[in-house]
């Protein structure tokens, strides 16, 4: 357990970009990943808005909501995806369906997390993926 948690600290300085279309939600979300040690959060309302936001800032870690205006979600993984290989993106969203979670992976999703759960176990599924993402090269390699 202790190498988990020194490994989760190479998170803390990383960018995220916090996408939902309810402002209250996206600061709520944005709040705990600040109080964790994140660098930045940028919000966007809308999966056209984070894209466009996401070619600015190259964010470390991407969560989308999955209904929104303009652009959805899943909709927007599949694009930010092509632009970002590497980039972990978690949908966290109230609609989490078994269909969710197999299309979502197609598209470029990592993780599909419910909004019911902690803000604190999103930030901790968030510290794994970008572990994973930083480890994933020099696993490859050898």
């Amino acid at each position: 357990m202790q190498r988990i948690k020194s490994d989760l600290k190479k998170s803390v300085g990383k960018t995220v970009l916090v996408v939902d279309d309810n402002a209250a939600i996206r600061k709520m979300i944005a709040a705990a990943f600040l109080s964790d040690g994140f660098k930045t959060c940028v919000e966007a309302e809308n999966g056209s808005e984070a894209i466009d936001t996401a070619k600015h800032i190259q964010p470390d870690l991407i969560t989308l909501d999955v209904s929104m205006p303009v652009m959805n979600g899943l909709e927007a993984a599949h694009h930010l995806r092509k632009l970002f290989p590497e980039t972990p993106i978690i949908l966290f969203t109230m609609y989490v369906t078994s269909q969710l979670e197999s299309d979502a992976p197609k598209l470029g999703v990592n993780l599909v997390l419910a909004k019911s759960i902690p803000l604190a176990t999103l930030v901790e599924e968030a510290h794994k993926l970008l572990v994973q993402s930083v480890s994933r090269p020099i696993l490859e390699k050898n």
